[in-house]
């Protein structure tokens, strides 16, 4: 298993190095360095003395990908923008934004705004999304289950926003219960989450519950529930004792895959709840023009997604005796 772990890392660096270069290929087609450094200066009055000052006090001033007035070869390479910016990704020093900000502890910071929205929207939604597969199945090939499929159909063709907008509207404006916007600190946050994380378990409903009802069909199907309802169990005994546990590979996939992205936060609800979380935080830089924290950003999430696919290959083999490691 060691072995395994470590080909992982290794095969990892190829693709954080592509995804590093192409992040900085897409930001750098739109944006000159002078166009950064105008945005954050301000587009009236600005000199070409400022833009240098600018530029230099954050790296700005050398070439993009290849330093051609450099003597040494080496040189040409090391000394450009992408090179600078991008080693020190690897070691996980993200440096300062381009308004000074140290990213790290900005980071730290918003995490946990984040993981507050993400962890609850994550353990409600997986209870809610089996118990519904579960209750169609049990059903299956009735009104019930019809009418659940249906449902669910309708859930996933709506568009999250309507979710938020319509929230907001009925729960925080009308009902007034929670607030729409803003958070707090300590146990005061939580009215503050409790609105998005009812509109992220009710807009994931619909494909959560789908994909888990397959997931039970498929199992149903199989000669060792046939079996095991010959021998006199139940269906509840049958689809809690069987069929359940022996679908909880393709389960455990879609959960643990995304275990280390959670603090990644949502882009869309955080920006329309005000939460400062991960999520706001790359919109904000996004608009703003901030390669930093936009390149940190991408590959921090790039590392985790990666994370996150050896904890579920490692899951396996605590699931399923079969699966080996090995190869």
């Amino acid at each position: 298993m060691f072995a395994y772990i470590v080909r992982r890392v290794l095969y990892a660096f190829p693709i954080l190095i592509g995804v590093n270069a192409l992040t900085f290929a897409l930001f750098f087609m739109v944006n000159t360095p002078d166009d950064i450094a105008r945005m954050h200066l301000g587009n009236k009055h600005i000199t070409q003395s400022s833009l240098d000052s600018w530029k230099e006090a954050r790296g700005y001033d050398k070439p993009l990908l290849w330093a051609s007035e450099q003597e040494v070869v080496v040189d040409k390479a090391t000394e450009t923008i992408f090179f600078q910016k991008s080693l020190s990704l690897f070691v996980f020093d993200f440096g300062q934004a381009d308004d000074g900000r140290d990213i790290v502890q900005d980071i730290k910071t918003r995490m946990w705004p984040s993981l507050a929205i993400a962890v609850p929207t994550l353990i409600i939604g997986l209870m809610v999304n089996i118990t519904f597969a579960l209750l169609m199945v049990f059903f299956r090939a009735s009104y019930v289950d019809l009418g659940g499929v249906i449902l669910c159909v309708i859930i996933m063709s709506i568009s999250s926003l309507f979710y938020i907008i319509g929230g907001q509207l009925l729960v925080g404006k009308m009902m007034q219960l929670v607030p729409i916007s803003g958070y707090g600190e300590g146990l005061s946050a939580i009215r503050f989450v409790i609105l998005p994380v009812l509109i992220g378990v009710v807009a994931g409903i619909g494909g959560g519950a789908r994909w888990y009802r397959t997931l039970f069909l498929e199992e149903a199907s199989k000669d060792y529930v046939r079996t095991a309802r010959a021998k006199g169990f139940s269906e509840l005994q049958v689809l809690f004792k069987h069929v359940l546990k022996n679908a909880m590979i393709p389960i455990l996939t879609g959960v643990v895959v995304v275990l280390p992205t959670l603090f990644m936060g949502s882009l869309i609800i955080e920006s329309f709840f005000g939460i400062p979380g991960l999520g706001s935080y790359t919109i904000d830089a996004i608009q703003a023009q901030d390669f930093a924290i936009v390149r940190a950003m991408v590959f921090l999430g790039s590392v985790l997604y990666i994370i996150g696919l050896v904890l579920t290959d490692l899951s396996y083999t605590l699931v399923d005796p079969r699966v080996s490691m090995d190869n």
